[in-house]
């Protein structure tokens, strides 16, 4: 009888460790997802901006067989974009990529991230300098908005120098409309003030017909500019937009007006060289864009997260990019005319 119960014992004994042993085999480890992957909580503003489609998409390819992205909607609404981080640190996620709703809000995603221990990467929009300095695990992936400003202007001053039929009332001055994005957001205000600033610095006159903003959406950009052109009609010479979406709604505007038609021409420029931009460049209704090169920006936030999920301090060895001043990786801009639009595919 001894015996028996001694083997009985024995056995489930033996089934209790096997048991044990097979869970524990089998259970991620805090903050991995299948296979152990860092599992990597991504918010974006919103899906439906085309340039951060493709920023969402390079994401997802670079975490492809090394990281585990969870990657929600933001739906344009802080509120809504702080209560998805609550749940990914719920999830202990390994580490947080965010493109924030508004940068001012960032300072609060910090402190939630810092107080559970939860790394994160910024992108695309840029917190505040102080709200960076707030944590040493805190890293921002973007595009000097200055540079891209720049260089949409360039786009206008090399047209307008080879086209001295642009300049239609034949005063000497460029008469522009400006659509802008966000107010506030840096990257409207500094794509706004440079480029204009590289039109006066090639020493063209300018003056501003119109201006508003449109949202960084397209149909907004089309009723701005069918407004635009209702009240002021010949009198613009130039489109300056600080994105591409709203850069085809204008031409959208344009068309019905009449425009690249007949010898009827008006050079529009925008920002981001998203594929729907690059088709009108290959028409010939858009003049040219600027290169936000969303493939990289994706993919150095991709690398920074992982580099961070796995207890790394990032750098050019483990991500592939530069890391300025310890926190930032800068993504250079490129001009893109018709001739070489193969830079941007």
């Amino acid at each position: 009888m001894k015996k028996l119960v001694l083997s009985s014992l024995a056995a489930v004994v033996t089934l209790s460790i096997a048991g044990c042993s097979s869970q524990s085999g089998s259970q991620p480890t805090s903050g991995s997802g299948d296979g152990g992957k860092p599992k990597i909580g991504v918010a974006i503003y919103k899906f439906d901006d085309t340039f951060m489609t493709g920023v969402r998409n390079a994401i997802s390819q670079a975490a492809e067989g090394k990281d585990e992205v969870d990657i929600v909607d933001s739906q344009n609404s802080q509120p809504t974009q702080n209560d998805k981080v609550d749940l990914f640190i719920t999830k202990k996620v390994s580490s947080l990529a965010i493109n924030p709703v508004d940068r001012t809000a960032a300072g609060v995603i910090i402190d939630k991230a810092k107080q559970a221990n939860i790394p994160v990467v910024f992108f695309n929009r840029e917190p505040m300098p102080e709200d960076m300095q707030k944590w040493d695990k805190v890293y921002y992936v973007g595009a000097k908005a200055e540079e891209s400003g720049t260089i949409s202007g360039q786009l206008l001053v090399d047209y307008w120098k080879a086209h001295p039929e642009a300049d239609k009332n034949k005063d000497g001055v460029l008469q522009y409309v400006m659509l802008k994005g966000e107010p506030g957001h840096q990257d409207a205000e500094l794509r706004t003030k440079f480029s204009i600033k590289a039109i006066e610095d090639a020493g063209i006159k300018v003056e501003k017909v119109a201006e508003d903003t449109a949202m960084w959406d397209r149909v907004k950009g089309q009723e701005k500019m069918a407004a635009f052109l209702a009240a002021n009609g010949d009198k613009i010479e130039a489109v300056l937009a600080n994105n591409d979406d709203m850069a085809l709604g204008a031409i959208e505007a344009l068309k019905a007006a009449g425009y690249f038609k007949d010898n009827k021409y008006m050079p529009v420029v925008g920002v981001d060289a998203t594929a729907p931009a690059l088709k009108e460049l290959e028409a010939g209704t858009l003049l040219g864009t600027v290169l936000n090169d969303a493939k990289n920006q994706g993919k150095a936030t991709l690398n920074i997260a992982d580099a961070l999920a796995k207890g790394q301090t990032p750098g050019k060895d483990n991500t592939g990019y530069d890391i300025t001043d310890g926190k930032y990786v800068w993504v250079p801009y490129k001009k893109i005319t018709k001739e070489n639009m193969s830079d941007a595919q």
